[in-house]
């Protein structure tokens, strides 16, 4: 134990430095634990934020982010769009402790979380035998991608139900294979314009997948999505959630854009 941390052990007022790393949240070595990560793929959190309720620490917040980024998490900032909230936050990376400690410490930072979707990158069962330069893009993206703006995310799932041929999950694997590839010979139209990061959260979250989209333009998210919904994997057994729209940015300006 070092000497700052037996002064502090033993009652004596804690050092500036300490009272900061408190302050964003960072873990004392006294609160370390093991990490905790997918066997594949890394962790996402989605954090929908209101930044009008209490003061925000801005330069608390900003550091939260530079913490992450050192323990390889990757922070994607965007104003919101929209009553739904202020600010929208992607976090991935290896160790999903960090993104816990990452929420912590913007919240502590005066950020309200008003909602959120946890999630894991993956390679769908469709796609298994994808090259491994597509592979390594879906369970590691480098986000956000250059150029691309405008984002929305979205939750959505595959439908259950009692009609005939109406539940996803009836059907035998090799037709939902064939519906799969079709519905990604759709996406793959977009090339270029839209850059698609789906990731699953069937077990972690209210639906089976989270569905963040990059764009140049907003217009290209939407007629996106459209599209994509007359393919018939979406068309009958495609159900969707809430959508978050907004602007990425570096996280300073989208604080700043948003609390005037």
């Amino acid at each position: 134990m070092s000497s700052e941390r037996g002064a502090e052990a033993a009652g004596a007022p804690a050092t500036d430095d300490a009272a900061s790393s408190r302050r964003v949240g960072t873990p004392r070595s006294s609160d370390a634990v093991g990490p905790v990560s997918p066997s594949v793929g890394w962790g996402v959190l989605h954090l929908f934020c209101t930044a009008r309720a209490r003061p925000v620490d801005v330069e608390a917040v900003v550091a939260a982010a530079k913490d992450a980024e050192a323990a390889e998490m990757q922070v994607i900032s965007f104003a919101v769009l929209g009553h739904k909230a202020d600010v929208g936050l992607m976090v991935l990376g290896p160790d999903v402790w960090r993104l816990r400690d990452f929420q912590s410490a913007v919240q502590s930072a005066g950020l309200d979380v008003v909602d959120s979707y946890v999630s894991l990158t993956e390679v769908s069962e469709y796609a298994a035998g994808i090259p491994d330069a597509m592979r390594e893009a879906r369970l590691h993206p480098r986000l956000p991608p250059e150029g691309m703006p405008a984002i929305c995310f979205y939750p959505m799932s595959k439908r259950r139900g009692d009609v005939e041929g109406s539940n996803w999950y009836s059907l035998a694997y090799d037709d939902r294979k064939e519906l799969m590839y079709g519905h990604g010979a759709v996406g793959r139209t977009f090339a270029g314009r839209v850059l698609q990061v789906i990731t699953g959260s069937a077990g972690l979250d209210d639906w089976e997948w989270g569905v963040t989209l990059f764009a140049a333009h907003p217009d290209d998210l939407k007629e996106c999505v459209y599209v994509m919904r007359f393919d018939e994997a979406s068309a009958r057994f495609g159900e969707f959630g809430p959508f978050v729209t907004g602007m990425v940015a570096p996280l300073d300006v989208v604080l700043h854009r948003v609390l005037g």
